[in-house]
């Protein structure tokens, strides 16, 4: 049976059956041997970068490619009246559009007629109206968007919020779609498809010359990002050993923190939105010159029975780790054998996720704690406006203050597990944004660095759930697990900005609500089985079957 070794906290492991008078052969063991943390998965993870810094560019997009300029009302027609050649546009400004509480221009609301009592009526003669003849923008930041390509503002604004909406309704059918594919065909062909049709869909969605068509794109380009975000994650994961899991969860994350600086950067320079989509996009073309050295995961396809191919990419691992004497044991025969009394034929679904209790318990609980994460993470992401700084600079400090962030998760995370890392992370979010909904506007720094602190507790919370998914689901159905979990995400995802609406009914509404959230799913986090310095289950049965607990360290 499996020794503990050296450690005082309790860690919990699963015990495997004896056949004879030796230890049954498991992955973690073979991976320990062959070097879980190698060049082998140092290539993986460096190949996987280029399609993963791609995920923020597109998922935050809205925040740039929807942008809404300032503007007012089109008054182009008085320069076609003799009376009104002389004037200045401030003038012109000043007798056709009434102006706000600061002083600036209406942007939805015009005179019925000029307000020019010397020159043709008097005040009592004009009414306000709606824009009559279009909209005239500030290019000053924007050259173009969403908003002025199809004048989506004002009556209209919702149109263009709710472009961000139907791609993660995109995201959220493409995660449990995509995760029932990987975990039926396999991560790398699935991999391959998603880079395909998402270079494809974002391609068609940059051309698109009406709405309509527009927004269609963006559901399925949305779709297919969707299987890379959960696929490339749990295709790594499955080549890393127990002790390195913590370490690479981080490190992973921080393809998301490098996207997203990435997307300042492009967005800046690229202030265009059809430009700005095939820039943000064009990461993928190097992905798919790379998918040919992508290994398949060697633990579905032993899982699945696949026991030759499982040996050729284990092998593969073991040579360019400079382990390849440590394979002289290990042949097809020998996996199939530690696998042949657990194979099953079944077609696993998203149905499984809730047939057992164990299984349904961690399914429950996990679907409540994405909820709460994706809905406080993009409720902020999303809204950016209002810190006193602009687009560009607001999201540069969000993505940087991440970075440090997260170095220091990887610390909490291997003394503290990453239940109370989940569970803290979310708890110190809600803390935060309660905090700034009562800090006056005026007080944009003081706000800043409390809206950063809440973005940064946010995203830490990302990081630690994506990994800790992926501990909690055997292998059979982990894909199914993280497309479920990503389809509750994405709904959050979806309901979010629209909680924004709420201030018309109490202008802290919308802060009260994700703060609630936040809370509401911190707790919740803490019902979750704490997964460090534990193996991979690989079957149903092993989270299903009785758990033992040892006094020392990890299993061996």
């Amino acid at each position: 049976m499996y020794l503990a070794q050296s450690r005082l906290s309790l860690h919990v492991f699963y015990l495997e059956p004896l056949r004879g008078d030796s230890v049954k052969m498991k992955f973690d063991n073979i991976l320990s041997d062959i070097n879980g943390f190698g060049k082998f998965q140092i290539r993986l993870v460096l190949i996987q970068v280029l399609s993963r810094i791609t995920l923020p560019c597109h998922f935050l997009l809205n925040n740039f490619m929807a942008g809404v300029p300032s503007h007012h009302c089109n008054i182009s027609a008085l320069d076609n009246e003799s009376i009104f050649l002389n004037l200045t546009l401030e003038d012109k400004l000043a007798v056709s559009i009434p102006v706000e509480e600061d002083g600036t221009p209406s942007s939805c609301l015009m005179f019925s007629k000029p307000r020019y009592p010397h020159m043709l009526n008097s005040s009592s003669d004009s009414l306000l109206v709606q824009c009559q003849n279009g909209w005239v923008y500030d290019n000053s930041d924007y050259k173009s968007t969403l908003a002025t390509e199809w004048d989506l503002v004002c009556r209209r604004k919702s149109m263009n919020k709710a472009t961000a909406t139907i791609f993660f309704i995109g995201v959220m059918f493409g995660a449990p779609l995509f995760g029932f594919l990987s975990d039926r065909f396999g991560r790398r062909w699935m991999l391959l498809l998603s880079y395909l049709s998402s270079m494809l869909f974002a391609v068609l969605s940059a051309f698109s010359y009406s709405y309509i068509l527009f927004v269609v794109m963006r559901f399925f380009t949305g779709m297919s990002l969707a299987g890379i975000s959960i696929i490339s994650i749990v295709l790594n994961i499955e080549w890393f050993g127990v002790e390195q899991r913590t370490l690479f969860g981080i490190i992973f994350s921080l393809d998301w923190t490098v996207g997203s600086w990435i997307l300042v950067g492009i967005a800046y320079l690229v202030n265009e939105w059809r430009p700005l989509i095939l820039a943000v996009t064009s990461p993928l073309l190097l992905s798919l010159l790379a998918w040919r050295w992508l290994p398949e995961s060697a633990r579905w396809l032993m899982a699945n029975g696949k026991v030759d191919a499982a040996h050729y990419y284990i092998n593969q691992c073991a040579e360019i780790n400079n382990r390849a004497t440590h394979m002289t044991n290990i042949t097809p025969t020998t996996l199939l054998e530690s696998i042949e009394d657990k194979k099953d034929d079944r077609t696993y679904t998203s149905i499984d996720l809730f047939r057992t209790s164990n299984i349904r318990k961690i399914a429950i609980c996990s679907g409540i704690v994405w909820f709460g994460v994706a809905f406080t993470y993009y409720g902020i992401s999303l809204n950016i406006t209002g810190f006193g700084l602009n687009p560009y600079l607001t999201q540069f400090v969000f993505a940087s203050i991440e970075m440090p962030m997260k170095i220091g998760l990887y610390f909490f995370l291997e003394k503290n597990g990453r239940r109370l890392a989940q569970s803290a992370t979310l708890l110190l979010t809600g803390l935060f944004l309660f905090i700034n909904m009562f800090i006056a506007k005026e007080k944009w720094v003081i706000r800043t660095v409390f809206g950063v602190l809440g973005k940064a507790m946010s995203e830490v919370s990302f990081t630690v759930i994506f990994f800790f998914t992926i501990e909690l689901y055997p292998t059979v159905i982990r894909q199914n697990g993280l497309g479920y979990t990503s389809f509750v995400a994405r709904l959050a995802v979806s309901i979010s900005p629209l909680i924004m609406l709420l201030e018309d009914v109490w202008h802290l509404l919308p802060s009260m609500t994700y703060c609630t959230m936040a809370v509401i799913s911190g707790l919740v986090a803490l019902l979750l089985p704490e997964t460090q310095n534990t193996r991979l289950p690989e079957l149903i049965e092993d989270v299903e079957k009785k758990r033992v607990i040892s006094t020392r360290g990890k299993a061996i």
